[in-house]
């Protein structure tokens, strides 16, 4: 004779079992997709930074003390004025989303730097203004040395006096100030007072690098 109450037992743990896969499955699903979704809205809003074309539009570039520059594209500034030196690149974002500076690394004596590294964070000279370069569109990244006392001074004079390339690191992340990125930029000089830029590496901060 039959065993119904052991019969109904067991089909309500397989009916049990059954939707317990099933849950998992959705929420595996759910899951993934939810990534993906993730994934797609970073990449979304995703900047990288180059140096702005030859035909990009003229960026008037003022500093904080109303000394102002016109810099066309695809170039750079390196000048010296009342004892401040300046600095500019003109830049394009080839990136899916705006691009905000957060700071700059400046190495004037050294060129076409060889290796896989980059200084830390930490010692990035930080930006005293919010400056923005939108998705598809042209900017610039401006700076300047100040104070007569400051390490960089007589490299930079230096290389000015005497027209060396020079690198620039700029670090850089999306509008929300997530996925920074390091992008390294040889300024070169062009005829007798003009300079413009290279951009060599690229590496990202808070996700893995693509090489």
């Amino acid at each position: 004779m039959a065993d119904w109450q052991t019969i109904s037992s067991l089909a309500t743990a397989g009916g049990t079992l059954v939707l317990a896969m099933a849950t998992f499955s959705a929420v595996r699903s759910s899951n993934r997709s939810a990534r993906i979704a993730e994934r797609a809205l970073f990449t979304g809003m995703r900047p990288l930074l180059l140096p702005s074309l030859a035909d990009d539009p003229i960026q008037k570039v003022l500093w904080s003390d109303r000394h102002a520059v016109r810099l066309n594209g695809g170039r750079a500034v390196l000048e010296q004025e009342g004892g401040v030196i300046y600095l500019a690149i003109g830049l394009r974002n080839v990136g899916a989303g705006i691009a905000l500076l957060h700071g700059w690394y400046p190495m004037p004596d050294r060129a076409f730097v060889r290796g896989d590294t980059h200084t830390d964070v930490g010692n990035f000279r930080r930006l005293t203004i919010d400056l923005y370069v939108p998705a598809g569109g042209a900017g610039y990244w401006e700076g300047a040395v100040r104070d007569d006392d400051d390490p960089l001074r007589p490299g930079f004079m230096s290389t000015l006096s005497e027209r060396r390339p020079f690198t620039i690191d700029l670090l850089y992340g999306d509008q929300e100030g997530g996925q920074r990125t390091i992008s390294r930029f040889t300024v070169l000089p062009a005829g007798d007072d003009g300079w413009y830029s290279q951009a060599g590496r690229h590496w990202n901060l808070d996700r893995p690098d693509p090489r």
